[in-house]
């Protein structure tokens, strides 16, 4: 009997979600095995022993439910940041969300020290609006606190009814006093592929995150723009700051339309045969060979390293920016059935077609450009990584912590886009591009 599942690279809370299937399996070892399952049933009479204790002893009342739910978060959380336990209704949000269209405020969290941390306002949403940003704190939710709160409860007090308000108290590095601010729930629609030309000679191409729409997205983009610029386009700018990841087969399909042979990603579990390799379509690069930059920083993780990493090492563009996220793990969502919602565990990691694990280090940049932060947001400038995540997978080498994340609101201000774009029209010139062909990874 085979097992379906859902495959999740996405860094937040919210990411998007791909299909894969996974045969479960049974390993026999004769006395060790015999060993190892007594053990296993010792411990479960250990939990059996405490719960009834806790049911029957308990100043109120429990509620068995919530004893269990408890119970399995606690072990799924003890094992790394991005394992967790969905109930029904979270899974539910989670699978509409995967679609690009769901209720709330439109923000990308995670969860650090007890309190819910920004990693990202999506564009043009209720939160964008109101002024929220990375690496704030929420501390409270309609003059709840948040602490005690696991991430998905934190999320579904967030999200609601469209035209409701509910009101955040935000801490602010930088800032004496937390920040208020009342928002209004609306149906966010997210738009994960924007474009435009920069001057009439260089397609600009952002994408904000992996979900469902990102590879049509795209292929719309490179066509508009092709069509629109003709002879005179130069050269592909794909900006993947601050994009927190997705869908695994959107990250592949877009790689995908930028190359014509080799692997993009491989995963590798705990198993040697449980590897797998996702490799190009010959003949399906979008943009007939022209010169690509890809703009990365500290908010660019998961599905966006997946990305930059195939391109990098195939020598298909050239990275500009700041070290990324560094999340370089796989999480299959395991629906639980009768409407017990899923389990969200960690399975893999994934490897750049070079055989790089990117967990705990993240893609360095072929050019490093640092933004000029204004005073006011320095203390803020760089984001958390998946380095200083607590409990996180260990890195293969040395681990690498924080990364800027600023991109200057004004695109006047923001050195690496004017970087790239003086480098594909040969204003300015720098060893890394083009990259050399010959040291492409192994196809």
């Amino acid at each position: 009997m085979r097992k379906t599942s859902l495959l999740l690279l996405g860094a937040a809370a919210g990411a998007a979600l791909t299909l894969m299937t996974t045969q479960p399996r049974i390993v026999f070892d004769g006395s060790s095995a015999k060993a190892a399952a007594a053990d296993a049933y010792k411990q479960l009479s250990l939990f059996g022993d405490v719960f009834e204790r806790v049911r029957s002893d308990y100043v109120e009342k429990p509620d068995d439910g919530k004893l269990v739910e408890s119970a399995i978060n606690g072990m799924l959380t003890g094992l790394d940041p991005h394992s967790s336990y969905m109930d029904a209704k979270s899974f539910r949000d989670m699978q509409v969300q995967t679609r690009g269209e769901f209720g709330g405020l439109g923000i990308e969290v995670t969860m650090e020290d007890g309190v819910i941390k920004v990693v990202a306002p999506i564009d043009d949403t209720p939160a964008a609006k109101a002024g929220v940003l990375a690496n704030d704190f929420i501390t409270h939710i309609d003059d709840e606190p948040v602490q005690g709160l696991t991430l998905n409860q934190a999320v579904d007090k967030m999200r609601g009814p469209v035209n409701t308000k509910i009101r955040l108290k935000i801490v602010r590095k930088g800032q004496d006093k937390p920040l208020d601010l009342t928002l209004t729930r609306d149906v966010i629609r997210v738009v994960s592929v924007k474009y435009h030309s920069e001057g009439d000679d260089i397609g600009y191409i952002r994408i904000t995150q992996f979900n469902e729409q990102a590879t049509t997205g795209l292929k719309k983009a490179i066509a508009d723009l092709t069509a629109q610029d003709g002879d005179k386009l130069k050269g592909f700018i794909l900006d993947l700051r601050n994009n927190p990841g997705g869908l695994l087969d959107q990250a592949i399909t877009v790689s995908n339309a930028f190359l014509n042979r080799g692997e993009i990603v491989s995963t590798r579990g705990r198993n040697a045969d449980e590897t797998q390799r996702f490799t190009a379509r010959p003949g399906n690069d979008l943009t007939k060979g022209k010169p690509v930059v890809v703009l990365i920083n500290g908010g660019s993780a998961s599905a966006s390293e997946i990305v930059a990493g195939a391109l990098q090492d195939h020598k298909r563009a050239t990275m500009i920016g700041t070290r990324s996220f560094g999340k370089g793990s796989v999480q299959t969502i395991i629906p639980l059935g009768n409407g017990n919602g899923a389990l969200r565990l960690t399975t893999a990691r994934y490897f750049t077609p070079s055989g790089r694990s990117i967990q705990a280090k993240g893609i360095v940049p072929d050019i490093e450009v640092l933004q000029d932060v204004p005073d006011e947001l320095k203390s803020r400038a760089d984001t958390t990584s998946e380095a200083n995540l607590r409990g996180h997978l260990s890195a293969e080498g040395q681990e690498q912590t924080g990364s800027q994340s600023y991109v200057p609101p004004d695109a006047k201000n923001d050195k690496a886009l004017h970087l790239a774009v003086d480098l594909i029209r040969g204003v300015q010139t720098n060893p890394a591009y083009p990259p050399k062909a010959s040291q492409a990874a192994a196809n």
